[in-house]
């Protein structure tokens, strides 16, 4: 499936071996405004700051369902088909986060803005607004649900 936006909506074309090309399946995709399941590497739990692991307590005691593939465009589609959210948190080993702000973060925030939903970075600001000084440069990332992103920051 290949998920496109050109600045005005998300669009997803699935590929027709049948005919050799990709035909607009999903017209118009919106992320749902909440969903109960998140994505995060949990096996470095014990490197998040404390906004980070106060969050992941209250999302495991809520109940939601950890979803975490280890592929950022998996589990962004994911997201954006069933809502929830999508967090990589900077950690003591990468502290300024280990995704690349222009190649990584930013393609991912703009079509979750386009869908309909959030994308800020760890201490709350705007993927698309941050200023990029170098080609290669880190950043966290958070993304989802608008309700959901409304959620993590009340931890932050």
């Amino acid at each position: 499936m290949l998920v496109y936006t050109y600045g005005d909506g998300v669009y997803g074309f699935t590929y027709d071996r049948g005919i050799g090309e990709f035909c607009l399946s999903h017209p118009k995709m919106q992320i749902p405004k909440f969903g109960n399941i998140y994505s995060i590497n949990q096996g470095n739990a014990a490197a998040f700051n404390a906004s980070v692991t106060q969050y992941l307590e209250y999302v495991t005691s809520q109940n939601y369902s950890l979803r975490y593939i280890g592929s950022m465009v998996a589990d962004v589609h994911r997201t954006i088909c069933k809502g929830g959210i999508f967090l990589y948190p900077s950690t003591q080993k990468n502290p300024y986060g280990k995704l690349r702000l222009l190649y990584e973060c930013n393609p991912m925030a703009m079509i979750i803005e386009q869908a309909g939903g959030v994308c800020i970075d760890e201490n709350n600001n705007r993927i698309l607004d941050l200023t990029l000084n170098e080609l290669h440069q880190r950043s966290t990332i958070v993304l989802g649900a608008k309700d959901n992103v409304l959620e993590y920051c009340k931890y932050i």
